[in-house]
């Protein structure tokens, strides 16, 4: 076993090295690339496989944004499910047929083609949602942000979670709450459906039976928001969040701006959200209340938990593994196991129980996560970081 730990030990420092050196990085992250833009290629067009690629990349998106708020800021976001509602509820308002007495039921066309450019209601292009919905939760961002600014630890998590609580209940009730006199604030559990799929500008609208563009999309919000993350982190202000997440009291008295700190935090990694939101509505061709539940938080705060806090590449491990944990281990390969013991249940009922127990497993052999941020690891490290008293017990 120590053999084992040590040739691992050895990797990793040789990776490390190998990492520092400028062309090791780029000739890395471009053989990632092109493997990914090809990857579709060697399955069929609606493959179960690229389904579930397509879900796991929108994870992605999401785990990295919930990554800044929890992971570089160090606040405890339990409410994060709030940002995918808002993202989705706007593509659920801006690319479909729900507000269809929208100018005397002709509807309003921005950049659509095929279908939705001849139906009632509010349709625009994707990339205008997109806009709308980084908007939308980046505001809403700030606002739960707000009553959080005093607070610390638990008590963030607390607020946080009751907002996730009181989005959810606003999409079941918002059926009840009308806009005028012929709409509502959303479809309760009914849902709206159906909602426009992409279509980028000059082009048609997605297939549903062909995912090769709609993974391709996926892939290029990953881009986006690891080029994003990237610059973030070594950017000033990803330092004053590295400082908050250390030290609040010290990062204070260094000069570092708390609220605006905190709130950018908040607003970048909603927005992140949102966007990915308003995505899986459009590929999911559905919007429903339902799908705003409490545990989807818990969902994405664990891929950030199990790929490492704080380490970018760790979270884009922990949320594809996650999401194929998800989609496929269980529901495909694991579901039968229990009928084969005599049991009379389905293992997809015990899904949130098996990501439990997976968390556990990692608290207790690698606490780090699977790809730690470096400063973050060497925390974990005996002796490394410990105070002046914590010394002076040990050396008593």
């Amino acid at each position: 076993m120590k053999t084992l730990r040590g040739n691992l030990a050895d990797f990793r420092r040789m990776f490390r090295r190998l990492w520092a050196r400028r062309v090791t990085r780029i000739a890395i992250i471009a053989g990632l690339a092109v493997f990914g833009i090809i990857l579709p290629y060697f399955f069929q067009t609606g493959s179960t496989f690229t389904y579930d690629m397509v879900t796991a990349l929108a994870y992605v998106v999401m785990a990295l944004g919930l990554n800044i708020v929890v992971g570089f800021a160090g606040l405890l976001d339990l409410g994060y499910v709030a940002f995918f509602a808002i993202g989705a509820y706007t593509i659920g308002w801006l690319g479909s047929g729900f507000f269809a007495y929208i100018n005397n039921q002709k509807g309003i066309h921005v950049g659509v083609t095929g279908l939705a450019a001849t139906l009632p209601g509010i349709h625009l292009n994707f990339i205008l949602v997109a806009i709308a919905a980084i908007g939308f939760t980046a505001l809403a961002g700030i606002i739960i942000g707000l009553p959080t600014l005093r607070l610390r630890g638990d008590y963030i998590a607390i607020v946080t979670l009751a907002f996730g609580e009181i989005i959810h209940d606003v999409a079941v009730n918002g059926i009840n709450i009308h806009i005028g006199a012929n709409a509502t604030l959303t479809a309760g559990r009914q849902g709206i459906t159906p909602i426009d799929p992409i279509s980028l500008p000059g082009g048609q609208p997605f297939d549903p039976l062909n995912l090769r563009p709609w993974y391709w999309v996926a892939l290029g919000m990953v881009a986006l928001v690891l080029f994003v993350n990237v610059r973030l982190r070594d950017s000033r202000l990803g330092r004053a969040w590295v400082a908050l997440r250390e030290d609040e009291v010290a990062a204070a008295s260094m000069g570092v701006p708390l609220v605006k700190t905190k709130l950018m935090a908040y607003a970048t990694g909603a927005a992140f959200g949102g966007m990915a939101g308003a995505f899986i509505g459009s590929f999911l061709n559905t919007v429903n209340a339902d799908q705003f539940e409490f545990s989807f938080s818990i969902f994405v705060l664990a891929m950030v938990i199990l790929g490492g806090l704080g380490s970018i590449w760790g979270v884009v491990l922990g949320a594809i593994l996650l999401s194929f944990i998800n989609t496929w281990l269980i529901p495909q390969v694991l579901n039968s196991l229990p009928s084969k013991l005599g049991l009379n249940f389905d293992l997809t009922q015990l899904s949130y129980g098996i990501f439990g127990f997976l968390l556990v497993v990692m608290m207790v052999l690698r606490p780090q996560g699977l790809l730690p941020e470096r400063r973050h690891e060497l925390e974990m490290v005996e002796h490394v970081g410990i105070t002046g008293t914590d010394m002076f017990e040990e050396t008593v």
